[in-house]
């Protein structure tokens, strides 16, 4: 049994092929697990799998240059499961892999850039988080999905509203074409309009869009939450109340649910002192609970705002550079090498061609063509054999292999001896050279070679036995 060291070479191939059976069979069931969640994802459901999913990343992490789209994709589901389950550090970390990813697949760019918008958004980082909306939508119309491009648009502009530029904000609603808009789209066109006109201190127009975009919206806490916040700037305290309490029924958000009880909080008309200070201690949670999670999104931002402003590793520059260098070297070295083997063979091509002059001069002056069939026993054809084979380095002997008669052989000596067809003709008896031109491309065929390139063949066959 072949040995390499004190291990069998069949035990090392066992377990080649079995490592590299079971990374195959955990890419693959990768990729599934990638491919269900664009499947839930078409249908409006989400993959909730967060062991397959860890999984998932983990295993394409190794492949992702060579599958850098099932990379993304599994960046961007596993990224979603982690900011849902209240982990927005490692979730923008998940994130920001996915967008150093050589994916192509733009769609899922989008979506991991806006997920990241709305991660900057609950930081209040607004100009941040509007960067972010402002690549996904770049993304999401660069693949040709024009709706979800105006939906980044509308994000961008509530982003520019917080970030107290109104008119920004405005511009960009004004310019969005509500004819090609969802209903459902349309409803959080509304709220951006009615949280601007809020900030802008125009309680009319914000109860307005508020109440239209209420009939369309899934999310409705929001809404109610606008009305609240409304009536409370006018000094309608009951409406404001009466809003906030049904905000609170309509699973709000930790700042809506802070914002309600704030408002409730201070209605001290209608509430009892013990409920009060129940609202206001639910209302201390609440916001020990919003400090908690700012701390975690601050952290967040911040590794967002480090891979936006780092520089590449020097290192990895240093190490092209070399790749580059040596290979140019390596590429000059080639060719400076290619260039003196080519000038060697030409040198020995070339003193091979004037030692074969010199022989074919030398057999000449030894042999009288005008008398061949004397000099070579040209009629005694086994002495001629060995009179040829002499002189010309066994030639007849390597002819007669490729199963030559004796016409064809006694022409291919006269083609060595530089003789004209007419020579030939007259030497082997043959007629006229027409004829001889039939004899040479058959026996040119039964070289294996052209009649053109007979010669040289010829001549190539004398050298390599006489040297």
């Amino acid at each position: 049994m072949i040995m390499r060291g004190n291990i069998p070479i069949s035990f090392v191939i066992a377990v080649s092929l079995l490592l590299t059976g079971c990374s195959s069979r955990a890419l693959h069931e990768a990729q599934r697990v990638v491919a269900e969640a664009d499947s839930l994802r078409a249908e409006g459901v989400a993959y909730t799998d967060s062991m397959a999913l860890a999984e998932a990343y983990n295993t394409l992490e190794k492949w992702q240059y060579l599958y850098p789209t099932d990379y993304a994709r599994a960046c961007y589901y596993y990224g979603r499961l982690l900011r849902n389950n209240d982990d927005p550090v490692a979730a923008m970390r998940v994130f920001i892999n996915a967008t150093h990813s050589h994916s192509r697949d733009y769609h899922i760019l989008a979506r991991t850039y806006s997920n990241m918008g709305s991660i900057c958004h609950l930081a209040s980082e607004y100009q941040l988080s509007c960067d972010m909306y402002s690549r996904s939508a770049d993304l999401f119309l660069q693949n040709g999905d024009t709706l979800l491009y105006y939906y980044g648009l509308n994000n961008m502009a509530f982003e520019k509203m917080l970030s107290d530029e109104s008119e920004t904000c405005f511009t960009i609603l004004d310019s969005l074409p509500l004819s090609y808009m969802t209903e459902s789209d349309i409803a959080y066109y509304d709220l951006t309009r009615s949280e601007g006109y809020l900030r802008q201190g125009l309680y009319d127009s914000t109860i307005f869009f508020a109440g239209k975009a209420l009939s369309f919206l899934e999310e409705k806490s929001s809404a109610f939450m606008l009305l609240a916040q409304a009536y409370s700037y006018m000094g309608i305290q009951d409406s404001a109340v009466l809003y906030a309490e049904i905000a609170l029924n309509n699973s709000p958000t930790l700042e809506e649910l802070n914002n309600a009880l704030f408002i409730i909080t201070n209605d001290d008309q209608t509430k009892d002192k013990e409920s009060i200070r129940q609202v206001a201690a639910d209302r201390a949670d609440v916001q020990k609970l919003l400090e908690i999670r700012q701390g975690k999104l601050s952290q967040a931002t911040q590794l967002l705002e480090q891979d936006l402003t780092r520089r590449p590793d020097w290192r990895w520059w240093l190490i092209a550079a070399l790749m580059i260098f040596f290979g140019i070297i390596s590429f000059v070295s080639l060719r400076i090498w290619r260039k003196r083997k080519q000038m060697l063979e030409m040198r020995v091509e070339t003193m091979a061609n004037n030692h074969i002059d010199d022989i074919i001069t030398s057999i000449k002056q030894h042999i009288d063509i005008t008398d061949l069939n004397h000099t070579l026993h040209w009629k005694d054809y086994a002495s001629m054999k060995l009179d040829a084979d002499l002189y010309m380095g066994s030639i007849v002997s390597k002819l007669e292999t490729y199963k030559l008669n004796e016409v064809e052989i006694r022409f291919c000596i006269l083609t060595i001896l530089d003789m004209s067809l007419k020579q030939i003709a007259d030497n082997i008896h043959y007629g006229y050279p027409s004829g001889i031109k039939t004899l040479k491309k058959r026996t040119a065929v039964k070289l294996g070679t052209t009649p053109p390139n007979l010669k040289e063949f010829l001549f190539k066959m004398m050298t390599n036995s006489l040297f």
